[in-house]
């Protein structure tokens, strides 16, 4: 029942992927259901991001106490020794309409703001070559980089700190931010994208949200589109008053 996995040569995601592990026909089952019933009719019908479903364990990046609600269509929270982070995984049709609407290639670099779990990390690095991520929580950038290892993806590299403004100095090929902003897209982010770079990242506040991908056109042009509409927490710790430039 699931997609056929890649030909060609493997990624550097693969090496030590226990594709054997968890394969119990239940999850199985549940896996195929929550791409089958919940991700294709949201209208993600790119299939290397179906296949990237079936390859990254979702079961394996959950929480223990929340497992049951590995493959259900909605947030889970993220409790780390029964203490609440304020953080969630987003729904998995959410996960994948955002890896989608970045077009990715193998040759690219990603940069992640708002690691979680390192789930949403993981799906970025079976499309692109290599993918930083950037998470403010101590102990969730520690649960994130233990997940990321234990299921062998080799080509994420986690990193502490607040991302909201962009993060170090390099460029990307495309950014993807898992928390929503109130207003402005951060200038920092936007420029740190390289020509024909994208960025994906969710305005405004409830009830109204929008999901837009702005590529950088030129040095100093961008190109935005609004792609669909969506609720999602804030980026965790990122007030209103950081947006307005």
């Amino acid at each position: 029942m699931c997609a056929p996995l890649r030909s060609g040569p493997a990624l550097p995601f693969f090496a030590g992927m226990p594709m054997n592990a968890a394969t119990l026909p239940d999850i199985e089952t549940a896996r195929f259901n929550m791409v089958e019933q919940q991700i294709r009719p949201a209208g993600v019908l790119d299939l290397a991001v179906l296949e990237s479903l079936f390859a990254v364990r979702r079961e394996q990046f959950v929480t223990p106490a929340m497992r049951a609600l590995a493959f259900s269509d909605v947030e889970i929270p993220l409790r780390l020794d029964g203490t609440d982070t304020g953080e969630t995984m987003l729904t998995p049709k959410l996960e994948a309409r955002l890896v989608e609407a970045l077009s990715l290639a193998h040759t690219e670099s990603v940069l992640e703001i708002g690691t979680g779990s390192g789930y949403q990390a993981a799906l970025l690095a079976y499309h692109a070559y290599q993918v930083t991520s950037v998470e403010i929580n101590p102990r969730l950038a520690a649960f994130a980089a233990q997940n990321l290892q234990r299921n062998g993806v080799t080509n994420v590299h986690v990193e502490t700190g607040d991302g909201h403004n962009g993060w170090g100095s390099n460029e990307y090929d495309a950014i993807l931010v898992t928390g929503s902003v109130p207003e402005s897209v951060p200038d920092g982010l936007k420029y740190q994208l390289r020509v024909n770079g994208r960025l994906v990242i969710v305005v405004g506040t409830e009830p109204v949200m929008t999901v837009k991908r702005i590529t950088r056109t030129s040095a100093a042009t961008f190109e935005t589109t609004d792609l669909f509409e969506t609720v999602i927490r804030p980026l965790h710790g990122v007030t209103a008053s950081k947006f307005r430039f």
